[in-house]
């Protein structure tokens, strides 16, 4: 190694050891994050993992000036970083000498003398105790090679047990042995000079560990098979899809074949029955959808599908906003005689208690979403101008995606440009900003439709085996956190239990019976709440007792009152401590650009736009989006009485184009951002014959004309068109 002279090659002690043959180099790794001269100048993919060639030089210079204070060799390129501290040294001879290597932050080194120590009371136990991992007595004493745990009192550690069990752990599986508390954990140990690696689990690593678990029964057993392709043809979301026993798995069926509907009902083997049938405790009942799969339109959507586009609003809708303008209120003016209102639809001065305290939520909501952009905004600031570009395929968004966030130069700190690779024929109009607006939408909609999360409008994480294997969670809190802040749309389909859980980790969350999305597992839940006598609840009890032992809730009852505290157990397994891995590796995605720190900052209006649906777009909306620039008799400008006039017929459906529609051709996006748009959206109204929208500058550029419906005529014409070519 060109920094320590030696040839060992011991990845646990030194890092790994690479040789560069094309510039003469060979280092250990942690050697060289130690050295205190150098820093990560480039990117990942640079050099030595950020650090440049020409750095590595230069520094190892500067350390052959240096004599070891412990081996009185030169090129020592570690120092105490204890102020006043002169102590230069080796990292091996570092090790030997018991000095405290620090893996976070700056990298920090500190001698034998100035190294961190544990606090020890006078009321700690003396005398030993077992190693929690190795099980060997460990010696209560403050000693370099001891370590306690910061959150247990009796746990106590070997140093070299601590640091195998972090390097085989990595950063999401290392943790307390005794009580599984990670952060509090992680932080003592890091301080301590334990590494522990930014990479996933050992044993997650290994390639088709988990196969077995992975293998899928795919037959359909039924006595008459209706499929042409055969028992073993499966057709994911469809009705040839196969569908497992519930109890057994290791049956299978056809939807089509036993007349399922829907893939969310059960379906019992015919051997699971009769075992059922003989034991008593098996009662036929109907089958039953998530609430997800009610009957829309007369159909019955078999897996649950994206929402579908929202209607344009009724002519019925109000619009107070536009009748309380004196431009608008103004009965001489043309333009808005044609917008009087029926007399069933106007809307009246004196408000019900409800509509008024509707009102007033939607106001409360809407300071929250302003807040909330300005705490993106602040986020923002990290984002450079240096872009990483992103292949996206919109038939296959998930994928390319995927592929997009794990490539190596990908940085969230980046600008993000997003090219969509299977349209041949790009409008120029369509600017990267557009691409990228669309690609954040059809993202998010994914995600919300995913196998990550279940439930119908709130949605909570579910278990998917094969997710957590790939770490997809982790890839989706990412996404979702680099979407806030690069522009992206919000989410909006969090349920209250997840929210809570990300903010207030899942150990302080009381779930509820909403939160349950399998229908029958609400149900057992629901038999056993609401059992009126003791014996009523045993037989419950007896009925669902191999539920209850998965559960780890089986327990003998002796009173009516203990169902409460058993159904809270349940709640809590089924929605908390069962997801409990995919729910750690979702909230270090969501930590990407320090979103979650701000999440945890400012819960009440961060949850405005991960717990409610974006609100739909309005004329009021829109109007007060754009900023009228113009000279100072602006108000004698007939035109903008005709720009508010046509946003009140878009709203109404007298238009043919949308709401969506104008602010897609001005800024190329459908939806307003969380984080808001930059620049801010302007309109400006000038002698031209045509409408202009300049997403460069989120400006609408409006010909000042003679007539309302000359406006109106211009408008339509212009939007309608240029969206049409650019979808096309």
């Amino acid at each position: 190694c060109v920094l320590c002279g030696r040839t060992d090659d011991c990845p646990e002690k030194y890092g790994e050891k690479r040789t560069y043959v094309e510039y003469n180099l060979t280092v250990h790794y942690y050697c060289l994050l130690m050295s205190s001269g150098i820093w990560q100048r480039g990117e990942e993919d640079e050099g030595v993992d950020g650090f440049l060639i020409t750095d590595i030089k230069k520094e190892v210079n500067r350390a052959a000036k240096l004599k070891c204070n412990i081996c009185k060799k030169k090129g020592a390129s570690i120092g105490c970083v204890a102020p006043k501290c002169k102590r230069s040294y080796h990292f091996p001879c570092g090790l030997q000498r018991e000095c405290i290597f620090q893996y976070m932050e700056d990298f920090r080194s500190y001698c034998w003398e100035h190294r961190p120590v544990q606090k020890f009371t006078d009321k700690e136990p003396r005398g030993a105790s077992p190693c929690t991992i190795c099980l060997d007595l460990v010696e209560h004493l403050p000693v370099y090679n001891v370590l306690k745990s910061p959150c247990c009192k009796n746990a106590w550690f070997h140093r070299g047990c601590l640091q195998y069990q972090a390097l085989s752990a990595g950063i999401f599986f290392f943790r307390c042995t005794v009580c599984n508390n990670q952060d509090k954990f992680q932080k003592e140990m890091l301080r301590m000079g334990i590494h522990i690696p930014e990479r996933d689990a050992s044993w997650e690593l290994e390639e088709n560990a988990y196969q077995d678990l992975l293998h899928c029964y795919q037959h359909c057993d039924v006595k008459r098979c209706l499929c042409k392709k055969g028992r073993d043809y499966n057709e994911p979301d469809s009705k040839w899809e196969i569908k497992r026993c519930q109890y057994c798995g290791s049956r299978g069926t056809h939807l089509a074949c036993s007349a399922m509907k829907s893939w969310e009902q059960n379906w019992e083997c015919m051997e699971c029955r009769s075992i059922f049938a003989k034991s008593g405790s098996y009662r036929k009942r109907k089958k039953r959808a998530l609430a997800t799969s009610e009957k829309t339109n007369g159909r019955t959507r078999l897996l649950e599908e994206p929402p579908p586009k929202s209607p344009r609003q009724s002519s019925g809708s109000p619009r107070s906003f536009l009748l309380q303008s004196p431009k608008i209120m103004c009965q001489n003016m043309s333009p808005c005689s044609h917008l009087e209102l029926p007399a069933s639809n106007r809307v009246t001065m004196s408000l019900s208690p409800a509509m008024s305290n509707r009102n007033c939520s939607l106001r409360h909501l809407r300071e929250q979403r302003r807040e909330v952009c300005k705490l993106l905004k602040e986020l923002k600031v990290q984002v450079k101008t240096k872009t990483t570009r992103l292949n996206i395929n919109a038939e296959s968004i998930w994928s390319s995606a995927l592929k997009g966030f794990r490539q190596r130069i990908f940085n969230p700190t980046n600008t993000i440009e997003v090219n969509f690779s299977n349209c041949k024929n790009r409008s120029r109009t369509n600017t990267s900003d557009a691409s990228k607006h669309h690609f954040f939408q059809l993202l998010m909609l994914h995600l919300q439709n995913s196998s990550l999360f279940e439930g119908s409008s709130g949605k909570n994480l579910s278990l998917d085996f094969q997710a957590v294997k790939e770490n997809l969670y982790f890839e989706a809190g990412k996404m979702i956190a680099v979407s806030l802040v690069h522009g992206g749309p919000s989410p909006g389909f969090f349920s209250k239990t997840l929210f809570n859980c990300l903010v207030y980790g899942p150990e302080n969350v009381k779930p509820a019976l909403e939160d349950i999305a399998d229908v029958d597992v609400a149900q057992t839940i629901k038999t056993i709440k609401y059992a009126n006598s003791l014996s009523s609840l045993q037989s419950t009890l007896q009925d669902c007792c191999e539920f209850l032992a998965a559960a780890g809730c089986l327990r003998p009852v002796t009173a009516l009152c203990d169902k409460n505290m058993l159904v809270n157990d349940i709640l809590i397994y089924h929605v908390i401590k069962r997801i409990t891995l995919p729910l750690e590796s979702f909230r270090q995605g969501l930590k990407t650009l320090g979103v979650l720190e701000k999440m945890q900052m400012h819960p009440s209006v961060f949850s405005s736009i991960l717990c409610h649906e974006p609100e739909r777009l309005s004329a009021e909306t829109i109007c007060d989006l754009f900023t009228i620039h113009s000279s100072s008799d602006v108000n004698k400008v007939e035109g903008a009485d005709f720009w508010m006039g046509y946003l009140q017929d878009v709203e109404s459906g007298e238009s043919v184009v949308t709401l969506e529609d104008i602010l897609l051709f001005v800024t190329g996006s459908c939806y307003i951002p969380s984080i808001g748009f930059d620049p801010e959206p302007t309109i400006k109204f000038l002698h031209i014959r045509y409408p202009i929208g300049n997403r460069l500058l989120n400006c609408l550029e409006l010909p000042i004309t003679q007539t309302y419906q000359q406006f109106k005529n211009k408008m339509e014409l212009t939007i309608r068109n240029t969206l049409k070519v650019e979808r096309e």
